[in-house]
């Protein structure tokens, strides 16, 4: 039993990250957008990460197309066209029942559900 409380202890905290790592992605968005990032080390602040992971943030959004440079000039990151990312995040909890009806009967356990249900959001970046 333990072991099982430690598995979803480990995917509420991957779940916590994902969340976070979403925000992020969300606020670095909407400072490119208005063109007030300021520089890598200024965007890292806003963003309360390091540098390097800026520079990681900024490659996943060319990654999914994002027309993004960066203006030494003014000191900014922001998009060559016009680029809307829509970041949405919806958490549901779901009983035992509601779960069975979804997956036609199939019984999961909460530690395997929550960990495929999180795979597709997990390393953003």
């Amino acid at each position: 039993m333990a072991a099982a409380n430690t598995t979803i202890s480990n995917v509420k905290i991957k779940a916590m990250k994902t969340l976070k790592q979403l925000e992020r992605l969300r606020k670095a968005h909407k400072l490119i957008q208005q063109e007030k990032t300021g520089s890598p080390s200024e965007f890292a602040n806003k963003l309360d990460v390091s540098e390097r992971q800026v520079y990681k943030i900024i490659d996943y959004l060319k990654e999914i197309d994002a027309p993004i440079i960066y203006n030494r000039k003014i000191k900014t990151y922001y998009y060559t066209t016009s680029f809307d990312l829509l970041v949405n995040v919806s958490v549901q909890v779901l009983i035992e029942n509601e779960v069975r009806n979804i997956y036609a009967g199939t019984t999961f356990l909460n530690e395997n559900f929550l960990t495929a249900r999180l795979v597709q959001c997990t390393n953003l970046y």
